[in-house]
């Protein structure tokens, strides 16, 4: 499979928000331990956005269109940019980031239909919970965090008619500490 590149280098990617009824979101432990995230991939050029979204789906999760249904998805894409140390530097064309759609789906499926083993690929993701609906924006590795507060706000009033969830209270302190943060993610210099 081939990953679609664009000209900005940019990586075409879909997102997938996958929520039940009580409002809590899907989080996918990635494979060895190495964080929490929402199942995402890349899209392949000329490839429909619908048709990635759902083989993603089935890929990462082992779900079918059958066990959810669509709500909608962001109305753009979301970008990030990738710290200087996940940057591919052999790749051609250079990967700098990811651009992401995002598609918002209510699980109506069965839990013992979720497998992680559904592709040739290794398993993104070897274990899984259900989280409150902003938790993953503190789960995520750092650098996507502002991409989770968008899609998150965006979808989530497509969940939420009648109004958002409160914000939880670690809510203000983690977004000023990501805007605090270099952007190749390592330490500020002490104050001095």
């Amino acid at each position: 499979m081939s990953d679609w590149i664009d000209a900005d280098g940019y990586r075409a990617n879909v997102g997938i928000v996958l929520m039940r009824d009580d409002g809590r979101v899907f989080l996918g432990g990635r494979t060895g331990g190495r964080g929490w995230q929402f199942p995402q991939g890349g899209i392949q050029p000329e490839e429909p956005f619908a048709d990635a979204l759902y083989r993603e789906l089935n890929e990462e999760v082992g779900l079918g269109a059958r066990d959810v249904e669509y709500v909608g998805e962001t109305r753009e894409w979301l970008r990030y940019e990738l710290p200087r140390q996940y940057v591919r530097r052999n790749g051609l064309p250079r990967c700098i980031g990811q651009k992401q759609r995002w598609a918002l789906l209510r699980f109506r499926g069965d839990e013992g239909r979720l497998r992680f083993d559904a592709t040739d690929e290794p398993p993104e993701f070897d274990r899984f919970r259900w989280a409150d609906f902003w938790d993953p924006v503190r789960e995520v590795i750092y650098f996507k965090r502002e991409v989770y507060r968008r899609a998150l706000h965006e979808l989530g009033r497509l969940a939420f008619p009648a109004g958002l969830p409160p914000y939880p209270s670690w809510w203000e302190a983690e977004i000023a500490a990501d805007a605090a943060r270099p952007p190749d993610g390592g330490t500020l210099p002490a104050a001095g």
